[in-house]
């Protein structure tokens, strides 16, 4: 028998009141397990529009939220779907919810002795670059004053300092750039936008296709739907501050160390 994911009674209502209204939000990877639930969440929040960016498209079975298409591998596509978010109230939260684990050519790396470089490669092209393209178009789009957020879906496995296990090379290595990434973001938006927070974000282990296969050793409690994950890590994003820009939290709010 499987674990069985835990929902965890919803305990936060008016979601990112931290955020001036009216405004926008986008949601890149929004067809995925947290990417869907997220936006689902953000649709009843108050927002003018939540931008569902996606390779396959999301339906528009809520209301305000705006189907859109975007690759994060294919910077013309990101580009495209930046210049499809110029118009309208201010763009104040961007988070990026995608990540490539396994797919079914590429599994996790459990010794050195079978790094491809070409899977290493796909690798940081999604976990990575791809948000830091995303990131290259987007961000100057946030206003210039007011609270604001770029965010990230980052992994705990990407902390360096945590790093006890070993083992998930292309994986854990790209979410360490990706969060080299924010933390140099950070330090340059920080200087043009002051109240901009640019932050990565750990969602624990949740009930998605991406974790699916590697499900057995979670322990009891530890594994949470989509739903609580994203109502989670939207009140981390809340309680945030221009002071907590460029860093890595859990969606506990604890911060993890890069």
């Amino acid at each position: 028998m499987g674990v069985i994911p835990i929902e965890f009674p919803i305990t936060s209502s008016n979601l990112l009141a931290s955020l001036e209204r009216p405004s926008r939000a986008a949601v890149i990877g929004a067809s995925g397990g947290i990417g869907r639930a997220v936006t689902e969440r953000l649709a009843a929040e108050g927002f003018e529009a939540v931008h569902a960016l996606s390779r396959r498209g999301l339906g528009s079975e809520y209301q305000g939220v705006r189907s859109g298409a975007i690759d994060i591998e294919h910077e013309p596509s990101i580009a495209a779907a930046a210049v499809e978010l110029q118009d309208g109230a201010p763009l104040r939260l961007v988070l990026v919810a995608t990540g490539l684990l396994h797919a079914v050519d590429q599994q996790p790396e459990k010794t050195y002795r079978i790094l491809d470089p070409e899977l290493l490669a796909r690798s940081f092209r999604v976990n990575a670059i791809g948000p830091a393209l995303v990131a290259k178009h987007m961000l100057p789009l946030l206003p210039k004053s007011g609270k604001s957020i770029f965010a990230v879906i980052s992994a705990r496995i990407g902390s360096i300092e945590d790093n006890r296990l070993g083992g998930w090379y292309g994986y854990r290595a790209s979410k360490a750039a990706l969060n080299q990434f924010i933390r140099t973001l950070a330090v340059e938006v920080r200087r043009q936008k002051p109240d901009t927070i640019c932050v990565a974000l750990h969602p624990g282990t949740v009930d998605t296709a991406l974790s699916q296969p590697f499900q057995t050793g979670v322990e009891s409690g530890k594994l949470f739907t989509p739903a609580y994950a994203a109502e989670r890590l939207l009140a981390v994003l809340d309680g945030l501050t221009a002071a907590d820009s460029g860093g890595f939290f859990a969606w506990d709010g604890q911060r993890i160390p890069f």
